[in-house]
């Protein structure tokens, strides 16, 4: 009878000890999926940008792209989306070289063709969202194209809760203010909207990737692997800037550089911590 207790009593600590072990596997295995607050097993990254009429999202895109390039970032499904812009006047910065460069086929162009980039991204949204993902959406720019693809999610899968599923984070007044209002105002009610700190500055919360430091170009430069993204950035920047009623940017103007919006990426990803410009390159760059 005792023998058959202490059977009993070992074989019951032993299931004990192999759920637990399971369970910590499993925790091991979630937790090695994440990368700040995104979850590359399954989420989708969208970086959309207005390029109008700031040369800050040039910049940016090549930004945005050498951080895809990292180690780091290799399990990360992401999409692209250019001409996500709003109700600001001015001038449109092409940059479709820059685009593909940067993302290959994985971006829309909504500046040319808005109902096809909005059924592009809806489709891979849908796909997301099925699987059990959710959605991170670095807003460089304006809020309309975001809140027509949250629109047409509500009525093609209206049991997805839009609310807790897909999240947008925004850093500029500015791009508030140029957002059509009724949109700003859809995203914020039925997206988990997140507005941080301006990236444009430093010791405010969130990294200030604005610089009129020319010298700091030499460092993306030197990088093989993302230095024609940075030099393709730099020639339609310099080109664009303050062209035909654009917004004059004064960092660019002098030779320096502006990927203000990054900030957004740095936050979801939790790269956060990057001081500026020289400390974005400390990370992302190999001279």
């Amino acid at each position: 009878m005792l023998k058959n207790l202490m059977v009993f009593v070992a074989l019951a600590f032993g299931a004990v000890g192999v759920q637990a072990e399971q369970a910590v596997t499993n925790k091991t295995e979630k937790s090695s999926s994440l990368i700040g607050k995104f979850d590359t097993a399954k989420d989708l990254f969208l970086a959309q940008f207005d390029s109008k009429t700031d040369v800050d999202d040039i910049h940016t895109i090549a930004a945005v792209a050498t951080m895809l390039r990292h180690p780091a970032f290799a399990q990360v499904n992401y999409h692209a989306v250019a001409g996500a812009y709003g109700i600001q006047d001015g001038l449109y910065v092409p940059a479709p070289e820059l685009f593909a460069a940067a993302f290959g086929d994985k971006w829309s162009n909504a500046h040319v063709a808005k109902d096809k980039a909005l059924e592009e991204v809806v489709a891979l949204v849908q796909q997301t969202l099925k699987k059990g993902g959710d959605i991170w959406i670095a807003e460089a720019g304006q809020s309309d194209f975001s809140a027509a693809m949250v629109s047409e999610i509500q009525q093609t899968l209206p049991k997805i809760d839009s609310k807790s599923r897909i999240h947008i984070v925004q850093h500029s007044e500015w791009n508030q203010d140029s957002a059509t209002p009724a949109d700003l105002a859809f995203v914020k009610q039925y997206t988990d909207y997140y507005k941080i700190p301006d990236g444009n500055a430093t010791g405010n919360g969130t990294p200030g990737f604005r610089t009129e430091d020319a010298t700091l170009w030499s460092r993306p430069l030197a990088d093989k692997s993302v230095a024609q993204l940075w030099q393709v950035a730099k020639a339609i920047g310099e080109k664009y800037n303050g062209v035909e009623g654009r917004y004059d940017n004064k960092a660019v103007a002098v030779g320096g550089l502006d990927f203000s919006d990054t900030v957004e990426m740095c936050w979801i990803f939790g790269y956060n911590d990057i001081v500026d410009v020289s400390g974005f390159f400390d990370v992302f760059v190999h001279e």
